[in-house]
């Protein structure tokens, strides 16, 4: 059983996944080992994840490793309905995802995917994991464990640790380097930048892009930001971040002093209100405001209304809010995470990274990784340089390797 828009649209879905999985090699390679090997035999999986053509693969995968699959929205502004009807009708998956549905249908399709009392979970924000502590814990007893996608959602996990009520291992998969490294910096970065540009075809180069959050996410947007010509303003909490900024050449304001300054604006901290009425109030008529990171929280929206009133929508993904001044300012995507929001996520050869360290992933945890205790835990190092080294395997790139004088060299060094 799934509940999608319309299952006439799996034609048009199995050939969108057909061209990310030819941009995918890491993922069918392991896709293939699962199908020979069946290591996921037994296991039901449930992921609340971007419902999307480069999930397919993930979710084909883990269906060819003999996996019971059930997936729902982690946000449903990126669903691709077409992508879900071809899951559901082509592949036998319970899908439960429309694209555009309310809180009330989201929070109904994660209790649907729950339903199937998984043996492990895969995130994108939590939801899945925070909804099972707090509403299904009949459920706790058959959990192996799960992982994790994104900052955001370990943020809501440590809490729960801390606080004790965290019952199973979660690996954290947005921490390992591979992940690190192409999704959050790579990936996030072209794709912030390409949602911006949907949503508002402006040209960049001459114009002031503030980024407020210079982890790996907002220096690969910094980068690829200042690389379309544009003039960067990094806005920062942390001093070690604000001097990398510093040193690559930015300039470093708070975020006051910036906001006066900026033509765009995109949060990518993960905190709640970022963006508030003292920034808007100082901001230039036309400015632009975006959100890269997960949740729509880090641009006030109750106080942008209580200034402007409701906007107006200029374009399909612009709303604009009116001040008492005359000044304009253009909200993209309702404030929600504008790469997905307003494009089409991360490009499918680094999400082939991201999601080919889900299903090694969900592998070690149905071997090794049973042996984990409750808490949030690293992705184990092989399981990161493995999807490293097939990468460079699809791409044809060989590393040096060490002789055995280096070694035995080096291993003196390691003795005590």
């Amino acid at each position: 059983m799934s509940d999608i828009a319309d299952p006439a649209l799996a034609g048009a879905g199995a050939t969108r996944i057909e061209w990310a999985d030819a941009q995918m090699p890491v993922l069918r390679s392991i896709r293939e080992r699962f199908g020979a090997q069946r290591p996921l035999a037994g296991l039901t999986v449930a992921a609340c994840l971007h419902v999307t053509a480069e999930t397919a693969g993930l979710v084909r995968t883990l269906v060819a490793g003999g996996a019971e699959v059930a997936l729902c929205a982690a946000n449903p502004l990126a669903t691709q309905d077409e992508v879900a009807a071809a899951l559901a009708q082509d592949e036998g998956v319970g899908v439960f995802a429309r694209r555009g549905e309310d809180l009330d249908a989201l929070g109904g399709h994660v209790a649907d995917v729950l339903d199937r009392a998984p043996h492990v979970t895969l995130d994108d924000g939590a939801d899945l994991l925070v909804t099972l502590h707090a509403v299904r814990p009949d459920l706790l007893d058959g959990l192996i464990g799960g992982t994790e996608e994104t900052t955001s959602g370990l943020v809501r996990l440590r809490a729960m640790q801390a606080a004790g009520r965290l019952s199973c291992p979660v690996l954290a998969v947005n921490e390992a380097r591979a992940e690190r490294v192409f999704n959050d910096h790579y990936g996030t970065g072209q794709s912030t930048l390409d949602g911006i540009l949907r949503a508002t075809n402006l040209l960049l180069a001459g114009r002031t892009i503030v980024v407020l959050g210079y982890g790996p996410t907002g220096r690969g947007i910094a980068l690829r930001a200042r690389g379309a010509g544009a003039q960067v303003v990094v806005c920062e909490i942390d001093p070690i971040a604000g001097l990398d900024a510093r040193m690559e050449g930015f300039d470093v304001l708070p975020s006051l002093q910036a906001a006066a300054r900026g033509d765009v604006f995109i949060t990518v901290t993960g905190a709640p209100g970022v963006l508030g009425r003292a920034h808007f109030e100082r901001m230039k008529d036309g400015a632009v405001l975006a959100n890269a990171g997960h949740f729509d929280v880090e641009i006030d929206l109750a106080a942008l209304r209580a200034l402007a009133g409701q906007g107006r929508r200029v374009r399909p993904l612009v709303e604009q809010y009116a001040l008492a001044d005359g000044r304009r300012l253009n909200l993209l995507a309702s404030g929600r995470v504008v790469n997905l929001a307003a494009g089409e996520g991360h490009p499918a050869s680094v999400m082939d990274l991201s999601f080919a360290l889900q299903a090694l992933s969900v592998e070690h945890l149905a071997g090794a990784g049973r042996d984990l205790g409750p808490g949030v835990h690293a992705v184990p190092d092989d399981i990161d340089r493995e999807v490293a080294r097939l990468k460079l395997a699809s791409l044809g790139v060989t590393l040096d390797e060490l002789t055995e004088d280096q070694r035995g060299y080096l291993r003196r060094w390691e003795q005590p």
